[in-house]
Parts: structure tokens; sequence; C-alpha cells
């Protein structure tokens, strides 16, 4: 079983007042969607970098199977980080691209790369830089869904994407990890259009992961209660509330807890909280 750990990570800038990342500690297990979250800054690109060895930490280390993935080809073999730096040469056709990259991975999937062409209508014979933004990402992401690695890093893939592109990336994804399980971590500021995906949350936040849990886990305790004001009141008693709205007479709390052990009123509705709500709220109060 293929596993990446990341042990004791800290990146620190020269002039800068305090280490962008400090003790980063978890596991990438095999064959798991992972979501990277974060606000602006927080360091979620430059973690991706270290682990596939794009830049160096300041202290610690990231274990492939056991093994520093520095300097080390068979653990590198394995990891493909997608960013949004310019990771190919500008003036090259798609199509030289594609075929550059194909040239590197023996079992790189030709079949699917026609397909998402064919879905994301990109004209290969256009030259990269004169390609949108978005344009730029899809090529990126079919790459990214193409290369037959483990561990797939994609920072940020749908930056430019509309809306169609975006699902059809979302639609491959699941369906080419359906195929052939690996390992995915997605890094993106949309985390609603995520949520449903991924299997498992990282919240990166003041330099150190904050969350670290499986979907499941979050989702069984985190509560949304909405109702009649004294309604809502009178069932949550004795829960610690993290956030609430009311307008008018109605009010929505939202809490991440067991839900209370008493009968709830007919008027009360209860739902799962929102993964956004969740870690929006976590960002801004800096706590559970």
């Amino acid at each position: 079983m293929n596993k990446i750990e990341v042990k004791h990570l800290a990146k620190r800038f020269k002039f800068a007042k305090k280490p962008l990342l400090n003790e980063v500690n978890f596991n990438l297990e095999e064959n798991e969607i992972y979501g990277l979250f974060g606000e602006n800054g927080a360091g979620k690109s430059t973690l991706m970098s270290m682990i596939a060895d794009y830049n160096r930490p300041s202290a610690g280390q990231v274990l492939f199977d056991g093994q520093e993935v520095h300097e080390n080809d068979e653990a590198l073999s394995e990891i493909y980080f997608m960013n949004q730096d310019d990771m190919y040469t500008k003036k090259d056709k798609v199509s030289q691209i594609f075929s550059f990259v194909e040239s590197m991975y023996q079992d790189y999937d030709v079949d699917l790369q026609a397909k998402l062409v064919k879905e994301f209508k990109l004209d290969i014979n256009q030259k990269l830089n004169k390609l949108s933004t978005g344009y730029q990402s899809i090529v990126k992401i079919i790459i990214s869904l193409c290369v037959p690695c483990k561990f797939i890093l994609l920072d940020e893939p749908t930056l430019g994407l509309d809306a169609r592109n975006r699902e059809i990336f979302q639609s491959n994804l699941i369906e080419t990890y359906s195929e052939n399980p690996r390992t995915f971590v997605i890094s993106t500021h949309i985390i609603d259009e995520i949520d449903r995906i991924i299997s498992h949350v990282l919240l990166l936040q003041d330099g150190v992961i904050k969350m670290n849990g499986s979907i499941d886990e979050v989702s069984s305790k985190s509560y949304s209660v909405s109702g009649p004001a004294e309604d809502v009141n009178s069932y949550i008693d004795g829960v610690k509330v993290l956030d609430e709205e009311q307008l008018g007479r109605y009010k929505t709390v939202h809490f991440m807890d067991q839900l209370p052990d008493r009968e709830v009123p007919a008027s009360v509705d209860i739902e799962k909280m929102k993964l956004q709500k969740l870690l929006v709220y976590i960002m801004d109060r800096g706590e559970l």
C-alpha cells in the first residue's frame, strides 16, 4: 500500500516575521480524494510543491513509502503536481505538449486524452500562449487525469473555467477515479463544488493543519438546525453553537457536536452543515 508521509514540515522565508508553514504533519493514503483548503496565502501551493519536490522545506521531510522524495526519481515518478506556473513551453502547440508528456510516461492514457479533448472542445493545434486562462487550465487538467501516477496534486485546477467545463472536469475525475483508483489532492477556493467528490478534508491555517479527517467524520457531527427561534433554542439547549443567523422569528444555528438526545420539535429542520460553512467559520475564528 502506497503512502506519502509529511513529517514536521516547515517553510521559512528570509525577512518574513514568522514561518509560512510550521510543524505540518499528515499522511496521504492510497486511493483517497483529499480537499486541501485554506485562505489565500496560507501556504497550500507551497506545501504541495514541497510534497512534489519542486520546493525544499526549511525543516522536516516528505516520505513516499518510507523513503525521502527529495531527488528520488522512483518516488517522484509516482507524484504529479499540476500548478498554475508555466509548466510547459508557451510557444508550443497543445499537440506538441501532449506528445512530450506521453513520451515521458509509458502508460499515459491516450484514449482518455482524446475523450477529454473532445468533451472540452479543445483545439490542440493552438499554441498554449494563444489559449485563454481557462483553456490553459484545461490542458493541465487533461494531462493530470491521463498520467499514470499514484498521487496527483491539483493546485486550483479549475482556475478560469466556466460552469460547463468545471462540470466536465468533476465528472471525468469521478469516472477515471472509479475506473483507476489513485490519490488526488485538490486545492481550491470553490469548496461547495468539490465537497461532493472528496473523501477527506485537510484545512491549513496559521502554518499548521487545523483539520484532518474523513468527510464522513466531519459531516457526522456537523449540523445546521432551523426553525422558529423559540423551538430551535429549546431543542439545542446546552449545545455549543458555532454560528447562527436569524430573520424575524426564524433562526438557523450551526454546531459541531452530537445531536441533542431529545425529541425534535415538528417545526424544526435538521440537516448536515455545509462543508464551506464549517471551514469558513474555522478560518474566520481560528478554532472550533
